[in-house]
């Protein structure tokens, strides 16, 4: 399937399904993939989760109910997934910068429309790959809460942070890790990780597994994050493979960078 063909084919579900609970294995079957994989191609190509999307389109959609002054604020609360009105005034006075009690034919409300992605995209360039196997790590470091959208500035000044304060300590950095929360559909935190035990850092273990590995002739922050983006806009939506709910990594070493995502 033309993967964007598929992904018009879930924002139209979504949307003829705003007031109804969205089920999220529909979008499964639509592009053949597990709900894991759907979720992280979704957000790196349309640029926000699914779930923040279902919630900006519904808090829109909810605005011209309002404006339309047909409906109670607790039943049009109720008709948009939201367990009490008190939860739907929060979430739609953020939204519009209005609070829905206030809402009249005279006020200023925001749309937030369908995404219709371009069906006709064709990526052409390559993309070089290795599938490997990688026994358990153990290992050890610290990170800092982040987002989808500040990743990309924070993660290599954290990186540069981290490297100036230990290095003389333990030496070179040799992993990155990027967590990703499955609930909030969001990047949650980026490790910088030592392959060794140090104590008064955390210990994270990750398991055996199959990873596709990208090699990049480079340690620059820049160029790994433009074959992260590459991975996920342009080989993720033709690749044959499921994306595991384990933490991506960076592996530096002799000057190189392997870009390690794990698959099943």
């Amino acid at each position: 399937m033309n993967i964007y063909k598929g992904l018009n084919e879930i924002t139209k579900y979504i949307d003829d399904n705003l007031d109804e609970k969205i089920d999220y294995e529909v979008f499964t079957k639509i592009l053949g993939v597990n709900l894991y994989t759907v979720q992280r191609l979704f957000t790196m190509i349309a640029g926000l989760s699914l779930s923040e999307y279902i919630r900006k389109r519904r808090l829109s959609s909810a605005g011209y109910d309002l404006y339309e002054g047909k409906e109670k604020i607790i039943d049009i609360a109720i008709k948009y997934q939201y367990d009490n009105a008190t939860s739907f005034s929060r979430a739609f006075e953020k939204f519009h910068g209005i609070k829905p009690s206030k809402v009249n034919t005279d006020s200023k409300l925001k749309n937030f429309p369908r995404i219709i992605f371009d069906e006709n995209i064709k990526q052409t360039s390559e993309l070089s790959y290795e599938i490997i196997n990688m026994e358990e790590l153990n290992l050890y470091g610290v990170g800092f809460q982040t987002s989808n959208e500040d990743i990309g500035k924070s993660a290599p000044i954290f990186f540069k942070q981290t490297q100036d304060k230990y290095y003389d300590k333990y030496g070179e950095i040799v992993y990155g890790m990027i967590t990703y929360d499955i609930a909030r559909e969001e990047s949650q935190k980026y490790y910088c990780m030592f392959d060794k035990e140090i104590k008064e850092f955390e210990h994270i273990v990750i398991p055996k597994s199959k990873w596709l590995r990208f090699r990049i002739n480079s340690q620059n922050p820049k160029e790994i994050q433009d074959i992260s983006h590459k991975f996920y806009k342009e080989f993720v939506p033709s690749m044959k493979y499921n994306l595991k709910e384990i933490p991506e990594l960076e592996y530096y070493h002799d000057e190189i960078t392997d870009f390690l995502v794990a698959i099943y």
